[in-house]
């Protein structure tokens, strides 16, 4: 069965919100796109390709696709707080809420940062709470 919402949350079919990018047929437009695009390829797995290319290169360091495609947390809900962009510059703070491996719910905050080169965004990093 088809997934009816997409895994970022917003109320649309996978395939007319994150998937586009995580498929590579666009590119994001928007740091908040981006953000969602990202949470989703975190949500699904296997998807560490896709966060290397839209990671940062002098801030993605050290960082692989292996690594980056490996299984982590089971991510259940996303909540944009608030997004913005001047010019080549972004930022959007959300939280989003998991389950660890031993089955607690937690939540993460982060006010994440953004930098386009070239017309194409970029995760550059972000400041994590709890």
């Amino acid at each position: 069965m088809a997934q009816k919402i997409c895994y970022c949350g917003r109320k649309k079919p996978p395939a007319k919100c994150c998937e586009r990018f995580l498929s590579g047929r666009e590119l994001p437009k928007t740091v908040e796109q981006l953000m969602r695009s990202r949470y989703s390829a975190y949500a699904l797995g296997g998807r560490g390709r896709y966060l290397l290319d839209t990671w940062f290169p002098p801030t993605a360091v050290g960082l692989n696709e292996e690594s980056l495609s490996s299984p982590g947390p089971e991510w259940l809900e996303l909540k944009v707080h608030r997004s913005s962009q001047d010019n080549d510059k972004g930022t959007v703070e959300f939280s989003a809420r998991y389950k660890t491996a031993a089955g607690a719910e937690e939540i993460q905050h982060e006010k994440s940062v953004f930098q386009r080169l070239a017309g194409r965004w970029y995760y550059v990093g972000g400041e994590v709470s709890k």
